[in-house]
């Protein structure tokens, strides 16, 4: 099909610097920005370019990048997870991983200097970082016990290797989808409990059967950013595992080609298809697929409450056990990814899985050593049964590392969760999800209780603070939560948080 791109003279700053060099082009130079370091680089190069290869500069952190891999399924073999933990190693007290809610792991810390023995070393082990950042489509996700789980539907894992395969150009870099109109995020489900949180995607794939035949209903458009945010809507459109390639190129080409670009907060998918209509996107994508797609079927199979896989769950592979750790706010030190890539090898199938709760999963492993591994000190930290707040609480990064946070989200989080636990009995876990900004990495409109930061005013100063949401439902009737409470300066919430929690989930004073 021919691009039907927006003439340059109403393109926005961000098309303007894709138009004059592709993101990519700068996988060629990184020689030469680890010769003449990061001060000396084009600024543009530095702070936007980068992004197309997964490095990411933080002005919070002069001289010290984030880097953001792609990991589709939310799956790292041991050897990977060790050469992670060797990158951070070298990097003191900035060296963090975090585990994100797209199943992926981001370092922080990575200094220009070392980039080139970086991605050589991502080489070695079969990592890659290509096209994870900016106009790019984000982290496949996928079921994260694809392959394990007795009643799932689908085996994800494939599919998701060969739609980032497809959209990466095997990882190297594909020009065909680096210039999109804004980030796009495709998630492929199949479990029954809605384990990718698909509502939230750009494109997503619900199992789905039609006449007895397997198959996913499609849909498209969700997304969260500071200007809106909204769950994705039915393209009335199914399709058998084997179009899902094809499928998610015609979409992403359409947007490509036709998506709108002179507003960027006006850039995301859905705004393309309020301007062009369901219909008339759904046919447009038929043109560039070359063929009509069925319409969907009339249910789907998400039909379980969401699960968070944290604990000790039985295989359908007889005599084999998948663990899952919690991890507090996804936060991750060298020495952590060594444990987790020791505990793989020695006790599983030196496979770790990522969940969308920011957790890891550690599958194969046999009843006969389930006993051994559950006394591993690493256990103690990564607990297999965490308190009904700790066990659910999911951070963005927060202001200690990105410069678009508000406020502190993690480490508040940890501190906050604790003292609430302190002073409070939980009878169920309740999901409160932080954020640290409208941008909302954090995911507060899908949590039961969402924090977003913002700043306010208190005693004639301003301090960080949040805007509460609640409401948000996962799993099989899943909805966006609305905000409830603006303006609640963070020092303040303790006892706003006891009161919804008391009032609305059960909560009791010890």
């Amino acid at each position: 099909m021919t691009s039907t791109a927006t003439p340059t003279a109403s393109l926005n700053k961000f098309e303007k610097l894709k138009a004059e060099k592709d993101g990519l082009a700068v996988k060629a130079q990184l020689e030469e920005f680890a010769r003449i370091g990061w001060e000396a680089m084009d600024e543009t190069d530095r702070e936007h370019r980068l992004k197309w290869l997964g490095v990411f500069f933080r002005p919070v952190t002069p001289g010290k990048f984030m880097m953001r891999l792609r990991l589709p399924n939310g799956i790292i073999t041991s050897n990977q997870m060790r050469a992670l933990g060797e990158v951070l190693q070298r990097y003191g007290s900035d060296g963090y991983g975090d585990i994100t809610t797209r199943q992926n792991i981001q370092l922080r810390g990575i200094r220009i200097e070392d980039l080139p023995e970086i991605f050589q070393k991502f080489r070695q082990v079969g990592l890659t970082s290509v096209q994870s950042g900016m106009d790019n489509v984000r982290n496949i996700t996928g079921s994260p016990v694809a392959g394990l789980e007795a009643g799932e539907l689908f085996d994800t894992r494939e599919l998701c290797n060969q739609l980032q395969d497809t959209i990466t150009n095997n990882g190297e870099g594909n020009k065909a989808f680096s210039n999109l109109p804004r980030k796009f995020n495709i998630a492929i489900a199949g479990c029954r409990d809605n384990s990718v949180h698909a509502e939230i995607n750009d494109l997503a794939f619900i199992p789905a059967y039609k006449n007895d035949q397997f198959g996913f209903n499609i849909i498209v458009g969700g997304f969260f950013s500071a200007k809106r945010c909204d769950a994705a809507i039915p393209l009335d459109a199914w399709v058998v595992p084997e179009d899902v390639i094809d499928v998610s190129r015609a979409i992403l080409e359409v947007y490509r080609d036709q998506g709108l670009r002179a507003n960027r907060q006006k850039a995301r998918l859905m705004w393309l298809i309020d301007e062009m209509g369901i219909e008339n996107f759904r046919a447009e994508v038929e043109k560039y697929l070359g063929r009509p797609m069925s319409p969907a079927a009339p249910k789907d199979e998400i039909d379980w409450d969401k699960r968070d896989h944290i604990g000790i769950y039985q295989q359908k592979q007889p005599g084999l056990k998948y663990v899952g750790l919690h991890v507090p706010v996804g936060r991750l030190l060298a020495g952590d990814m060594f444990d987790l890539a020791r505990l793989a090898e020695v006790y599983g199938g030196s496979e770790i899985r990522l969940t969308v709760e920011q957790n890891v999963i550690i599958p194969n492993i046999p009843d006969s050593r389930l006993t051994q591994f559950l006394a591993e000190p690493l256990l103690e930290k990564f607990s297999t049964n965490p308190e009904p707040l700790t066990r659910t609480v999911v951070s963005c990064t927060g202001a200690q590392f990105c410069n678009f946070a508000l406020i502190e989200t993690k480490n508040r989080a940890i501190a906050l969760i604790k003292e609430l636990e302190a002073e409070l009995t939980m009878p169920k876990p309740v999901r409160i999800h932080w954020t640290g900004c409208p941008n909302s990495c954090g995911q507060p409109q899908v949590a039961d209780i969402g924090l977003m930061g913002t700043k306010v005013r208190k005693n004639g100063k301003t301090v960080e603070g949040a805007d509460i949401y609640m409401g948000g439902t996962v799993g099989k009737e899943a909805h966006l939560g609305n905000c409830v409470q603006k303006s609640v300066p963070c020092e303040d919430l303790k006892p706003v948080l006891m009161n919804l929690l008391i009032e609305n989930f059960g909560a009791e004073k010890k």
